[in-house]
Order: structure tokens, then C-alpha cells, then sequence
């Protein structure tokens, strides 16, 4: 099988690069280094099923000029703007790195007749759910980021495109994804924090925000198991697990990991973190777990093992 993968020098993407090259996939990675690093992918570059190329998906004339004589059997799309706080300061981010990705990938796969997708979208497309359990079906969805937005406007066009073109689809929708390799989030924030300042830690908003963390290996394991053979048409899943973590939670797993004693917490106040950011969420995680999948990490131990790594 030959494998697009865009995004593949980020956080996720580099784990699903490794794991299909090891499966004896042929691998085409796509990446701009917006978010992905050079160092991800160059411990790939020795291995003879594996090609890179440096595009700016955005740009889906030179995107797709340069992938036309390709014979890809499966698009994992990865690409995407996952700073939110970024994002939510210039729209323009998630306009063209979350949704004109998606696009220019979508009109790779009409233009060359590329019947499999995978992508991964989000917990943020629901929006602000207040503690309802949410489900792959809710109705009525109001995001209120504009990375959710670009999710949920890129969901829109793949549904469009997969019945207009009779794709084999399966969207993700993650939530928190941490593990090795993990470059940015909270942990890293309270890392760089801690090292400024040993003895006190800043927490936006009260500490109380609380959500699912699912182990980056443990969604690859979900990734792999689900894409072997896509039914026809769109296929959604939640992704995540039971538990979750809270933020203050977060805070004194990485001082009692990285060794920070009698450290005293800051709250700036109010139940979020960041104009977009949602308090507390908690996925309906029936369907994939009646697929066959469930993750073998909590959210703690994900968080955990996460702070291990960067140690």
C-alpha cells in the first residue's frame, strides 16, 4: 500500500509514518515545517519506502502538480493547525493551514481518482456542550474556535466530496493527544514555566478545567486497526478514553515527575483557559469501543508518561 500522509512531520503524523514504514507500507509525507520539524522525519530517510515533500498544502495547484504522478491508495490528512491560542489570534491561521489543507487534499483525490481518506478532526467542533455527553451524531454544533470552525467546515466538504466522488472515508474526532515526541500544550507550558520559576507556577483559569488525554501510540493502534479496509462512504468515530485529568491535576504531575517541591499555584481566574478554550468535555466513546478499540492508557497515565518523555 502507498500512503500519503500530510502532516507527517508533526506530533502525530511522525508516529503513523514510523508505524506504516514498519508495516512495509510505502510512505509519501507531505510538510511545510509550519509545526512539524525536520528532525522527525529525518530518521526516516535511509529507508527505501519513504519520500518527502516540502509544500504548502494550502497552495493546491502546486500541491497537487507536485503529487499527480503518484499512485496513492490511502490519504492520512494530518495537517492542520493544532495551536488553538494561535489560531485564535489570527483566524487566517486555521483558515489556511486547517481548512485550505483539507481542500487542496480533497481535490488531490478527485483529480487522481484516490478513493481512501483518514482524517482527523476534533472534540472542538462540538463547541461548549456544557457536560453533555457527546456523541458522534449530536446535532445543532456550534464551535467556538476557530480551529473548531475550520474542523467542522473541513468535515462539511469531505461528507460533499465523498458522496460526490464515492470516497471510502473515516474521520477521528480527537481529543487531547500527548505522548512522546510532544512538543507544545499545557505540560510543555508548565515545563518552561517551572524552569523561569521553580517556585511558582501560573495556571490559566482556575485549575478546574478537566479533559479527556488519550496516549499518542494508543491512537495509532486505533488509526492502523480502523483504516485496513474503510467502508464506502463517511464513516465518524470519537477517539479518546473514560477518564480525564484536570488541570491542576496536570500541574502536580509535572512537579512531582521533574522534581519541583513546595511549588505554589497562580490561577488568573475564570473556568477557562483562553477566549475558545473548552472547560470540560467528555466524549460518548460506544461506537469505537464496539469497533474493537479501546485505549490502554488513562488520561492520567497518559499525562504521566508524557511528562516522563520530556524528562
Amino acid at each position: 500500500m502507498k500512503a500519503l500522509v500530510t502532516g507527517g512531520a508533526g506530533f502525530i503524523g511522525s508516529h503513523l509514518v514510523r508505524r506504516l514504514l514498519n508495516e512495509g507500507n510505502e510512505v509519501i509525507v507531505v510538510d511545510n515545517f509550519t509545526l512539524g520539524t525536520q528532525e522527525r522525519v529525518d530518521q526516516f530517510s535511509n529507508n527505501p519506502n519513504y519520500k518527502f515533500y516540502k509544500i504548502d498544502i494550502d497552495k493546491t495547484e502546486e500541491f497537487c502538480d507536485a503529487l499527480k504522478n503518484e499512485q496513492i491508495d490511502i490519504v492520512y490528512h494530518l495537517a492542520a493547525n493544532s495551536d488553538i491560542q494561535k489560531g485564535g489570534k489570527n483566524p487566517s491561521v486555521d483558515y489556511g493551514d486547517t481548512f485550505m489543507t483539507t481542500y487542496s487534499v480533497l481535490e488531490l483525490m478527485r483529480r487522481n481518482n484516490i478513493k481512501n481518506l483518514f482524517f482527523s478532526s476534533t472534540s472542538a467542533i462540538y463547541g461548549d456542550e456544557h457536560g453533555k455527553l457527546m456523541t458522534e451524531d449530536l446535532g445543532g454544533l456550534e464551535p467556538i474556535s476557530y480551529y473548531g470552525g475550520a474542523k467542522y467546515a473541513s468535515e462539511g466538504f469531505i461528507s460533499s466530496y465523498t458522496h460526490m466522488n464515492d470516497f471510502n472515508t473515516m474521520i477521528f474526532r480527537f481529543p487531547n493527544v500527548i505522548g512522546p515526541s510532544l512538543t507544545h500544550g499545557v505540560i510543555f507550558d508548565f515545563k518552561k514555566k517551572l524552569e523561569k520559576n521553580p517556585k511558582e507556577l501560573e495556571i490559566l483559569g482556575d485549575g478546574t478545567q478537566t479533559k479527556p488525554y488519550v496516549y499518542v501510540l494508543d491512537l495509532i493502534d486505533a488509526i492502523m486497526m480502523m483504516t485496513k479496509e474503510i467502508p464506502s462512504g463517511i464513516n465518524v468515530y470519537n477517539i479518546g478514553v473514560e477518564t480525564a485529568t484536570s488541570v491542576t491535576t496536570i500541574a502536580d504531575i509535572v512537579c512531582e515527575e521533574l522534581g519541583y517541591k513546595d511549588v505554589k499555584y497562580k490561577y488568573t481566574g475564570g473556568n477557562i483557559g483562553w477566549k475558545g478554550d473548552v472547560p470540560k468535555f467528555q466524549f460518548d466513546l460506544t461506537k469505537i469501543h464496539n469497533a474493537g478499540w479501546r485505549a490502554s492508557h488513562t488520561s492520567d497515565e497518559a499525562v504521566r508518561e508524557t511528562v516522563r518523555h520530556i524528562k
